[in-house]
């Protein structure tokens, strides 16, 4: 592996044969997620394939020539060709080797493949999940001075770095943009001594024996384990909806609103969630119709004061949606009064849905005491029903979801393991 610049970029990558090029920057999570795994691979695939970084700040007219909008960002080149295959963000080691392997022969990657040595790594306290709950317990077990992983398939921050503005969440006066509140804990976390196996495929999860297997060939042990793997959002399972998920169907306001300038969309849900990220979305959509299907919003009095005060957002309560299809550049969202049985056909640019949350729970369902909601139920300690297992945040049985209920859960959790450890 080798870093270069836009001087060298000719020489190096246009005339190297098989290339893949690292856009990365400074003060960048997802570049430093990166890092590893691009060094991992080049020690494999470097014989066949040449792994090149650069900067992409120091090199910022060359990235931007060639569609770089974001860092990391991954480019495959092929006798001085661009594939067309890139990648961004929260880049996946399997995702890497796909790519890889399509450009090199099939022997030749089974004498790759045949080279991968499982490791095993092992830690006192195994984290799954890096939102606050995570993110917190991490914190105060290296300020314990305790071995501690955290693993995410994704990047750290949970479902906080995906919400547009954090207004109630203490020491701040002014409210704070998601990501930023989540990169803070992050850091906080990391710089503490916390290590970081993030946007990582994790393959196995055996709660017995305290493992977890990531990226098909690293094997994490440890003594204890928290789980704080949160929620994902429900899908309505209505026709076309899996078809146009990513596609004219959102789940993620903050990720996705300011494609929408000047055009209308439709809003599934009215409890907290949808009220407001709805005005979010009139930041940048000229209107807005939410489908609720009760017969008021379940947000709160005052999300919802300010909803009904918007002149770009009208509602019909008591209605679901039946089904979705694409129209050209439009999509055709059919609604059901819940009332008359009457369908009604609307007619707008893009569909956000917001109808609650699931627990992450499917590579251990059955190994642990769940509520009837399918939550994992824990103790005043957060121990659950597995000795050695905790959980917290979002994924546990409570009243109350909330950033700084999850890191109460975290701190909770890393005080009972830190007592036991010592």
């Amino acid at each position: 592996m080798k870093e270069i610049t836009s001087s060298e970029f000719e020489s190096e990558v246009l005339a190297g044969g098989k290339v893949v090029l690292d856009f990365y920057s400074t003060e960048c999570p997802p570049c430093d997620a990166l890092a590893p795994k691009f060094e991992g691979l080049a020690n494999l695939y470097g014989s066949d394939i040449k792994f090149f970084k650069m900067f992409r700040q120091q090199n910022k007219p060359l990235a931007e020539k060639l569609g770089v909008k974001s860092s990391p960002t991954l480019l495959f080149f092929d006798n001085g060709i661009q594939l067309e295959k890139s990648m961004s963000g929260g880049i996946k080691r399997s995702d890497i080797i796909h790519q890889l392997d399509s450009m090199i022969p099939a022997e030749r990657v089974k004498e790759i493949k045949s080279q991968i040595i499982p490791t095993i790594s092992e830690f006192d306290v195994l984290i799954l999940g890096a939102g606050p709950g995570g993110l917190t317990a991490g914190l105060y077990l290296c300020q314990s001075k305790i071995n501690t992983v955290l693993i995410d398939i994704a990047l750290p921050g949970g479902q906080v770095s995906n919400t547009h503005s954090v207004s109630n969440y203490p020491g701040f006066i002014e409210p704070q943009p998601g990501y930023m509140l989540s990169h803070n804990m992050s850091e906080q976390t990391k710089q503490c001594g916390t290590i970081y196996k993030v946007a990582v495929d994790v393959t196995r999860i055996d709660l017995e024996k305290k493992e977890v297997v990531i990226d098909e060939f690293e094997t994490v042990k440890a003594k204890k384990i928290i789980i704080a793997t949160g929620t994902s959002p429900n899908l309505m399972g209505v026709s076309g909806e899996k078809e146009m998920k990513g596609k004219g169907i959102s789940y993620c306001a903050t990720c996705d609103a300011k494609y929408y300038g000047d055009k209308e969309v439709v809003v599934i849900g009215g409890g907290n969630s949808a009220v407001e990220e709805a005005d979010f979305i009139s930041k940048f959509a000229s209107k807005i119709t939410m489908v609720h299907q009760f017969d008021a919003f379940t947000a709160n009095k005052q999300a919802q004061e300010k909803l009904l005060a918007n002149p770009k957002i009208s509602t019909l309560f008591e209605h679901e949606p039946r089904s979705f299809v694409r129209q050209g550049d439009k999509i055709i969202t059919e609604v059901e009064n819940l009332k008359t049985k009457e369908i009604t056909k609307l007619n707008s640019d893009g569909i956000f849905v917001f109808i609650g949350m699931k627990p992450n729970i499917d590579l251990f369902r059955e190994k642990l005491e769940l509520d009837k909601w399918g939550y994992i139920k824990t103790n005043e300690d957060m121990l659950t029903s597995m000795p050695g297992v905790y959980a917290v945040g979002d994924v546990i049985s409570k009243k109350y979801r909330q950033i700084t209920t999850a890191v109460a859960d975290g701190t909770i959790a890393a005080i009972a393991i830190a007592k036991e450890l010592s």
